[in-house]
């Protein structure tokens, strides 16, 4: 008898863990497979000229609104009104979360505990990339989501539980930035940008690809992974063309220098207007400097137009300004240099800034070159950036617009198609959001 009471003993608790075992998988959701490519909708604001996106952070998952800074370090958001959220953590001062994030100044705080706010924290300095200011918050972490590739469209969601940003005070987001706009996701070569967290957690290569939409009411995109492997045109979305069956086969290639600052800059050798020379670009402050000062052509989303240094924009400037009468200029309109009456202004001009090589150009045309600050009057849409700029040359938003680029980080290159505009193409075109899950 004793020896079969132990056998039903053995096989009931066998059951019961049988039960538990099935219940736990039960509970938990099915794991998808590891992402290969991932995507930002991203879009630009009316009023500044500048792009911004969604991030997919918390708990519960809300949607924060941040500009898009191409040179940020890590992304930063304003903790101090009303951040919610049941998974957010503080790693201590002198953690391996810090040493990641180069946060070697210990945080305190003098008010009530709150996001943002504790003891014996790590301090991580951020940056407004349109006023400059910066200021010390606190180094935190929390669950991020982004949407994976589902084909010609948004897949499901997929998460960082533990991802790396920087509460930063109020102040930091009130000036400067578009409406609403709650702080700003870095996309630089450094250890916690958005791109370098996502590369490293799921496995992804390191590049990745940005298409900049015009329209502030249709969606540009940002592409996280190898794009040109695992973005498969023809199944749906508006890139299938039979004479551009793939996109990432227009291409054309030039270095890419990394700073130590992480930011990202190319060579430009010279300045073709029509496809005539005009400002040879061969002075030693436009060399591509390692550290980044004064040196090669920055490229950046956080200035709305193109900045040329004083002695270059008055060369071209020049130049530019004997394609058209002269009785058609008119008084510049801020912060525009150069204005023209539009109705004397037919000719279509092309500015290229020529790379590497003399057949790799980045080719300006059209609403890329020429704005409209106010009816009947059409300017030059570069700006006079003084005698000490970043850059000699720092390639703005209006000109990466429409403009698919691949940053490819493992090969230091970027790759970029020129204004799609000529395909008959744009950026609001790689995807569908609007049924996004």
């Amino acid at each position: 008898m004793a020896s079969i009471s132990i056998l039903h003993f053995l096989l009931i608790s066998l059951f019961c863990s049988f039960l538990l075992v099935s219940s736990r998988h039960q509970q938990q959701p099915n794991s998808n497979p590891k992402p290969n490519l991932l995507v930002l909708p991203v879009q630009q604001d009316a009023s500044t000229g500048l792009h911004w996106a969604n991030i997919h952070k918390r708990t519960p998952l809300m949607q924060v609104p941040v500009l898009l800074d191409l040179n940020g370090k890590h992304l930063w958001v304003n903790c101090e009104q009303h951040y919610a959220s049941s998974t957010y953590q503080a790693p201590y001062c002198h953690s391996t979360q810090c040493s990641r994030a180069n946060a070697h100044t210990c945080h305190t705080c003098v008010s009530s505990f709150r996001p943002g706010c504790h003891n014996n924290t790590c301090g991580l300095m951020s940056a407004n990339p349109v006023t400059q200011q910066t200021a010390m918050g606190e180094l935190a972490q929390d669950v991020l989501a982004i949407y994976a590739i589902n084909g010609p469209k948004p897949g499901p969601m997929v998460t960082i539980p533990q991802f790396l940003f920087s509460c930063a005070p109020s102040f930091l987001a009130q000036k400067g930035l578009p409406n609403n706009v709650q702080g700003v996701v870095g996309l630089a070569h450094s250890p916690i940008s958005l791109q370098n967290q996502l590369s490293s957690h799921f496995g992804l290569k390191r590049q990745f690809t940005m298409c900049l939409s015009r329209h502030p009411n249709s969606n540009g995109a940002i592409l996280f992974g190898d794009a040109p492997n695992n973005m498969h045109f023809g199944q749906g979305n508006n890139y299938n063309n039979k004479n551009n069956p793939n996109l990432f086969n227009n291409l054309v290639y030039t270095p890419l220098t990394i700073t130590q600052q992480g930011e990202y800059r190319i060579h430009v050798t010279s300045i073709r207007l029509n496809q005539h020379t005009v400002v040879p670009v061969s002075a030693p402050m436009l060399s591509s400097y390692p550290e980044g000062v004064m040196g090669g052509t920055l490229i950046s989303t956080s200035i709305p137009y193109t900045i040329l240094q004083h002695s270059l924009f008055e060369a071209f400037t020049q130049v530019f300004a004997k394609q058209y009468p002269r009785q058609a200029q008119v008084n510049a309109v801020g912060p525009f240099g150069m204005c023209f009456d539009s109705k004397r202004i037919n000719q279509a001009l092309s500015v290229e800034f020529v790379m590497d090589r003399p057949d790799v150009v980045w080719r300006i045309s059209g609403e890329n070159l020429m704005v409209q600050p106010r009816n009947g009057v059409s300017c030059l849409a570069f700006v006079n950036g003084g005698l000490h700029p970043k850059a000699a040359i720092t390639i703005g938003s209006r000109q990466l617009e429409e403009n698919m680029m691949m940053f490819d980080l493992a090969r230091s290159r970027l790759g970029f198609t020129n204004s799609l505009n000529s395909h008959g193409m744009k950026c609001s075109d790689l995807f569908d959001f609007t049924n996004a899950p």
